[in-house]
């Protein structure tokens, strides 16, 4: 997977790389750092998620991560904080060479989010040229490609969401379905316990029902020996913890060895 190396934009080639089954691996980012984003993509991940759910920044993180990553070739796909039109639009505008839709339940919604990621006449996004994802007024041409550039990344968080895997990865326009293990061990009674005979048949069954398709699928992981694993299985857009978790595990593992006890 390459991009321009002229700019900070991914111009599609993430999106392209999925949709031709390559594996990926990236990392979430939480911590609303850009210097932590630059670590992160210096390190060698193919993407860094920046999670506007669940991580401390807000929509102005997107407009520093995108080219800083960007400048290591790593191209920041963002996770909404809401589908709403103009969240998703503004984070587009900033850069973002994809979009994680979280909690999504069904087809109906996601097809009402795929809506607002698209320009009209084909959805209902707005346009304007003077933006990072336009170069700043200096490559329009940007909006005939948009739709085609981006990547879509559905969550599957809940039982509902996993009956609806099926239609969900039918919908033209979605590249990856992605487990958030948390949210659905918890929604199918079983928090925490990855190994609980619902929550594994609920991840073969989304795995499944991505592959008929032609579709990505992945999930997060701990750490890269069971992203290895997850790999080995056919899953094919996997992440590792995230910057902050990473962080932590590191550090733990030093004082570890440096003979110190744990602080709880």
């Amino acid at each position: 997977m390459t991009a321009d190396a002229s700019g900070p934009l991914n111009h599609g080639a993430l999106a392209r790389a999925v949709r031709n089954g390559q594996a990926t691996v990236g990392t979430f980012l939480g911590t609303a750092s850009a210097v932590t984003a630059e670590v992160c993509a210096a390190a060698g991940f193919d993407w860094l998620l920046l999670d506007l759910e669940h991580g401390a920044g807000g929509e102005e993180q997107v407009r520093d991560v995108v080219p800083v990553a960007g400048a290591y070739g790593v191209p920041t796909v963002v996770r909404v904080e809401t589908d709403a039109r103009i969240r998703m639009g503004r984070v587009l505008d900033n850069g973002a060479a994809g979009i994680m839709l979280p909690r999504m339940d069904d087809a109906r919604q996601v097809g009402d989010a795929m809506t607002h990621l698209r320009f009209p006449p084909r959805g209902d996004r707005g346009v304007a040229t003077y933006n990072r994802a336009c170069r700043f007024g200096l490559d329009p041409g940007a909006l005939d490609r948009a739709d085609e550039e981006i990547l879509v990344v559905v969550q599957i968080e809940s039982a509902a969401a996993v009956a609806a895997a099926d239609e969900i990865a039918a919908i033209d326009g979605v590249d990856v379905l992605f487990i958030g293990p948390r949210d659905l061990s918890h929604d199918l009674g079983v928090p925490g316990d990855t190994s609980a005979p619902a929550f594994v048949e609920a991840l073969q069954a989304v795995l499944s029902a991505a592959q008929r398709h032609g579709k990505a699928c992945g999930l997060l992981v701990n750490d890269g020996a069971a992203a290895a694993q997850r790999l080995d299985q056919g899953w094919t857009f996997v992440a590792i913890g995230s910057d902050s978790t990473l962080l932590a595990a590191a550090s733990r593992s030093a004082l570890h060895l440096a003979g110190r006890r744990d602080r709880d």
